[in-house]
């Protein structure tokens, strides 16, 4: 393995012809590519410099068994690698670390996580090539044993301080572990990615290289209320008042050409992986609170005013819409009302019938109505205003439980999904059999994301 790792120093420090933008990837095991038969090509750095091509030099600097923390029992910095990483000057920085400081041994010194991350990436910084730096959340771990690299450590400590570190130092972050945590089989040792894992893994760190951006752009200047800024998973989320009631808009690390966003209708941050992978692909997130008002006109004139706020303000023309239960109500009642502003749709276990509420006295309040059974007349939920939904000519996305106890599919998506199709619209359902209402959305959200990037692309 030495003779191996030696051979791939040697590679990096090929100076590059003029023009070449130079990729350095720094890590543990799973940057270096354990466990492959050929890591000097099979792993994810390699496969990363095989799909961008000449005009790239990506260097792999991994070494197995390392940790970020400098305190752990194989700090990365300590390592000859590192020194040769910072001389490599490169344009572009990929850290890989953290994995391995899951493991019992080290999970004492997390009070110095983000310290030494800080430290990692001003090292970086300061180079004279000023690198692009894209911090990656560790991949999952299948092992058992909660001594050594443990995934509930991963996703409960190592992965939310990459992200404050992430948010503190304004770098784009990447999240490796949803891609794979529903591919056991990909991980034969339950740790490291064989072939097809890492190209999972090179295909996203290519999809972030090429990402187009638009620079200049800051959605925050279109916000004139007050507004107050936390961490949305790493990205910087704006919390403001419009006209009483609170909403929220999260920007990207780069924003892609065009400003596209998600809207979530309601229950913000729940299951957020779809949310979160969007942004890595330069998305907005966007959210109106507008509960309980079950998308009645109050709502809709509400969500009205927050859209002209944000598409005056440069995001693009049309949103994708988000609903999760009750949220469907939200985004297909104002979808109905403007279809040319709806890229597309994604629903998730949706309630698509008012009569199915539970609350008759809310439900009389939203709608004005002396008795809930005037309700049907009122034709105030989606199921009633299908003609007007297909109208708008934009493919829809539904999550179904076939078990859902909450929500009966037959009542709501299959029968939505009947009457779309039977209009020529256009929806795809994915079936989760064996499931409830809850979760909502799928622990590796890329079936959901690949929809609404090809729903998107050029519609804004």
């Amino acid at each position: 393995m030495k003779n191996i790792f030696i051979v791939l120093i040697a590679l990096c420090l090929v100076v590059p012809a003029g023009g070449v933008t130079r990729i350095t990837c720094i890590g543990a095991s799973i940057t270096y590519g354990a466990t492959l038969p050929d890591p000097a090509t099979q792993s994810f750095p390699a496969q990363l410099g095989a799909l961008l091509g000449k005009d790239y030099q990506v260097s792999n600097f991994g070494v197995s068994g390392t940790t970020l923390l400098r305190k752990g029992n194989f700090p990365y910095v300590s390592t000859p690698a590192y020194q040769q990483a910072l001389k490599s000057n490169p344009d572009m920085v990929f850290i890989d670390l953290g994995g391995n400081d899951a493991k019992a041994i080290n999970r004492s010194h997390y009070n110095e996580f983000e310290d030494d991350y800080h430290a990692l990436i001003s090292s970086f910084r300061q180079l004279p090539s000023h690198p692009r730096i894209i911090l990656l959340l560790a991949m999952p771990s299948f092992e058992k044993d909660s001594i050594g690299i443990y995934d509930p450590v991963i996703m409960n400590q190592v992965n939310p301080h990459i992200r404050q570190v992430a948010y503190d130092e304004k770098l784009e972050v990447l999240d490796m572990h949803s891609p794979l945590v529903n591919h056991e089989e990909l991980m034969p040792d339950k740790i490291h990615p064989n072939i097809q894992g890492s190209a999972i893994a090179a295909k996203k760190l290519y999809d972030a290289v090429l990402l187009p951006r638009d620079a200049g752009f800051d959605i925050f200047k279109a916000i004139k209320e007050p507004y107050k800024t936390d961490s949305f998973y790493g990205y910087p989320c704006a919390t403001f008042i419009l006209n009483g009631r609170e909403c929220k808009v999260v920007k990207p690390k780069r924003a892609a050409k065009g400003h596209p966003w998600i809207w979530r209708a309601r229950f913000w941050g729940h299951e957020p992986q779809t949310d979160i992978a969007l942004l890595e692909h330069g998305f907005h997130v966007v959210y109106s609170d507008v509960a309980e008002l079950l998308g009645n006109d109050e709502a809709i004139t509400r969500w009205n005013n927050f859209y002209k706020m944000l598409h005056d303000g440069g995001l693009g023309q049309k949103a994708v819409l988000e609903g999760m239960s009750r949220g469907g109500i939200y985004m297909y009642n104002w979808a109905a009302v403007n279809p040319t502003k709806v890229a597309c749709t994604y629903a998730d276990n949706a309630l698509l019938d008012l009569q199915f509420w539970s609350d008759s006295t809310l439900l009389k309040k939203d709608f004005n109505l002396m008795r809930v059974k005037d309700l049907g007349a009122l034709k105030a939920s989606p199921l009633d205003k299908v003609s007007q939904i297909v109208a708008g000519g934009y493919p829809m996305l539904h999550l179904s439980a076939d078990e859902d106890e909450a929500l009966d599919p037959s009542k709501n998506t299959l029968l939505f999904e009947q009457k779309v199709k039977t209009l020529g619209g256009s929806i795809t359902v994915i079936h989760k059999p064996g499931f409830k209402h809850h979760p909502h959305s799928l622990p590796n959200p890329q079936p959901i994301v690949d929809f609404i990037l090809k729903a998107t692309e050029g519609s804004n």
